[in-house]
């Protein structure tokens, strides 16, 4: 359907000859808007109004009872078998963190639960083979655990700010009745759409071009002169740019069989799904900018690492 849409807006609206590169970019980008807005709206939504019968309270409690890093390794688990993009993730985290979960705890799932997911570990496993693909997972669920123990010892939950799309204190309590939790459900979609809407058109463009006119040896031209560097750059560049790590791995591929260090491709591919902005913009609602600042920099740190390991390895 998406696709439909963007031939006709591309072809028939625009009147680009199929095969250009503007045609291939603009195609590419309505397409791409449409399809993540869409998923942004029903994913988020669904989300929500799954999370108003859900009970944070008894996975809090259930976590609470492991012994120390358990929880975190529980939370990170949790996360990697959740097929959850980075925006449809912070629902339940916002659900984990309304009922007194301790922090470290809710972030080992955020960050978990965009990197590591059933489609993406299938598809890289097809892709680059089950070892890698088994070795990023550990390496996503590991970096869930470390982070979230180390933001746990920070002892920030005062920098927690939970405040709904009014500026009302959010109350624990979920509506009970079928007809609120739908209006709460559609409500948060649509909150999130509006709220998202300028952010995702942003990132798409940017990945629009690069699809249209950036070719492949670029990459591999470019970030090789930089050769130490290339991690932390390659992870920057894909923070701008919105997709599921599902939807990335392809591109990754064909990236990586273009020359450019599999550590590398994979940090742009983990900084696509794990830094995004619009996951940002979402969390800026109930974090200060300090646990924001944070929880990046972790995050971007540990995804850098996991590039030089994987470009040791490979």
């Amino acid at each position: 359907m998406f696709q439909y849409i963007a031939g006709i807006i591309t072809y028939n609206l625009f009147n680009l000859t199929n095969g250009s590169k503007i045609a291939d970019t603009v195609n590419y980008f309505f397409y791409d808007v449409f399809k993540i807005l869409f998923l942004i709206f029903v994913v988020v939504t669904v989300i929500a109004f799954l999370r108003s019968f859900f009970d944070p309270n008894k996975f809090k409690n259930n976590l609470l009872k492991l012994p120390f890093g358990l929880g975190n390794l529980g939370a990170a688990l949790f996360g990697a078998v959740t097929p959850f993009c980075s925006c449809s993730s912070i629902p339940l985290f916002i659900g984990f963190i309304e009922s007194r979960l301790p922090l470290g705890i809710a972030f080992s799932f955020l960050i978990t639960s965009p990197l590591v997911n059933e489609v993406a570990f299938v598809v890289m496993g097809g892709l680059f083979g089950w070892k890698l693909a088994f070795l990023y997972a550990f390496s996503g669920i590991v970096l869930g655990v470390a982070g979230g123990l180390i933001i746990g010892a920070l002892k920030m939950d005062k920098e927690v700010i939970l405040e709904d799309a009014e500026g009302k204190r959010l109350e624990s309590k979920m509506p009970k009745t079928l007809e609120k939790k739908m209006k709460f459900a559609l409500n948060f979609g649509w909150w999130t759409f509006k709220k998202l809407l300028p952010y995702i058109i942003v990132g798409v463009a940017i990945g629009a071009g690069i699809h249209g006119y950036v070719p492949q040896e670029f990459f591999t031209n470019t970030i090789g002169k930089f050769e130490v560097l290339s991690v932390p750059i390659a992870t920057i560049v894909g923070v701008p740019i919105y997709a599921g790590c599902s939807t990335v791995v392809p591109i990754i591929f064909s990236i990586t069989a273009n020359g450019v260090p599999l550590g590398t491709s994979l940090a742009f591919m983990m900084g696509i799904a794990g830094l995004s902005l619009p996951e940002a913009v979402m969390l800026k609602r109930i974090l200060s900018f300090k646990l924001l600042a944070t929880f990046f920099g972790l995050v971007a740190v540990g995804i850098i690492m996991i590039g030089y390991l994987f470009n040791f390895l490979a």
